[in-house]
């Protein structure tokens, strides 16, 4: 017997599909070159090419189109088994696109600091610039992204009952470094 709940799952994959979108606008829109030659094999805009090529790698991922088995008889038994699967494709992606997003905000950050620091201002120098790039991104983990997304959803009143877990993301992220 049906759960009734596919309408919410057809919005919340909707909605998954909507935010991963913007995600994709914003990421294809930062430089990856730098006005100077001599930066481009600076942290910053390595990092800034990284992404690049990240966010052009989770849209090239296929998704999984094998049909997933029904838990029991009927179409809208099996209309609910696909919707979970194509709910993990989107909520992955859109992880996956939040994370690459927020490495690019702390490489332009990175960008300002390093035309203050060459320009004469700032006071912690190249050293200190590069070092907070770092730190920066080894605080924008797996488990952060999750964390915020999850509580930006329910802040939002979007329906998260049958959000995949951070271990499930993390499994699809992982199977698809090899595409």
């Amino acid at each position: 017997m049906s759960d009734g709940l596919n309408p919410l799952r057809e919005a919340r994959v909707a909605e998954l599909l909507s935010d991963f979108r913007t995600l994709q606008f914003y990421i294809a829109a930062v430089p990856t070159a730098p006005s100077n030659p001599d930066d481009y094999y600076t942290e910053g805009w390595a990092a800034l090419r990284q992404c690049a090529l990240d966010g052009q790698h989770i849209l090239n991922c296929a998704a999984d189109i094998s049909i997933p088995c029904a838990s029991g008889p009927g179409p809208d038994e099996q209309a609910k088994a696909e919707l979970k699967q194509v709910l993990l494709d989107a909520y992955a992606r859109r992880h996956e696109g939040q994370k690459i997003y927020l490495r690019q905000a702390a490489a332009q950050r990175w960008v300002g600091w390093r035309d203050s620091v060459m320009s004469g201002g700032g006071g912690q120098g190249m050293e200190g610039v590069d070092g907070q790039l770092r730190a920066e991104l080894a605080n924008i983990t797996d488990e952060a992204i999750y964390a915020e997304l999850q509580a930006n959803d329910i802040n939002l009143g979007r329906w998260v009952d049958e959000d995949p877990s951070l271990g499930e993301v993390q499994r699809w992220i992982r199977s698809r470094s090899r595409c």
